[in-house]
């Protein structure tokens, strides 16, 4: 894990706090601000790191473009939150964005729990996840034997995925802070 320049933190910084305030607000994560905030972190590892830094770019783009792209076909992401993880992706690469994504796991297996519990749904919850994995490990889409397992549907436990992200991507940051040797080069 290595920290990214200050000006990424900061791009990721805003880009994660405002995608979460849209989630929280209205379920939406806009494109405009996941566009913009991909954009700009294609060009400030090219404009910092040159060819390297494009490449180290695209390969965290497609990596979590890729993945959260399967978690969207299974119904259990939005597109919006497709496009925020890509935006982080090609602004941290594809090292750092594996790092986020296992803070992202954490922090909304946590909430899912917190939520499950406030609304009186833990036994369903951990219903719907056996069902999960049995239609997974089938090689079915979970959606599918559940409606309740589609995040699109408005009877499913929703729970705003960008502050999950925001919150693992803030704590991604602050633990690569922590961790830096001010003189090592960043891994890239």
């Amino acid at each position: 894990m290595s920290p990214p320049p200050p000006v990424i933190c900061c791009l990721l910084t805003l880009l994660v706090l405002t995608a979460a305030v849209f989630d929280l607000r209205g379920y939406r994560i806009p494109n405009w601000l996941t566009f913009a905030g991909l954009l700009l972190a294609l060009a400030l590892n090219a404009f910092l790191f040159r060819r390297a830094g494009i490449s180290y770019s695209l390969e965290g783009l497609a990596l979590a473009a890729t993945i959260y792209f399967v978690l969207y076909l299974l119904h259990g992401m939005g597109a919006g939150d497709v496009k925020l993880m890509a935006a982080i992706g090609a602004a941290v690469g594809p090292w750092n964005w594996f790092a986020i994504l296992f803070l992202t796991a954490i922090f909304g297996a946590l909430a899912a729990l917190v939520l499950a519990l406030a609304k009186h749904r833990v036994r369903k919850t951990f219903l719907n996840m056996g069902l999960l994995l049995r239609s997974l490990a089938k090689g079915r889409a979970p959606y599918r034997a559940n409606p309740e397992l589609d995040v699109q549907n408005d009877t499913a436990l929703r729970l705003p995925h960008a502050l999950a992200i925001a919150l693992a991507t803030l704590a991604f940051l602050a633990l690569a802070l922590i961790g830096t040797n001010p003189a090592a080069p960043p891994n890239r």
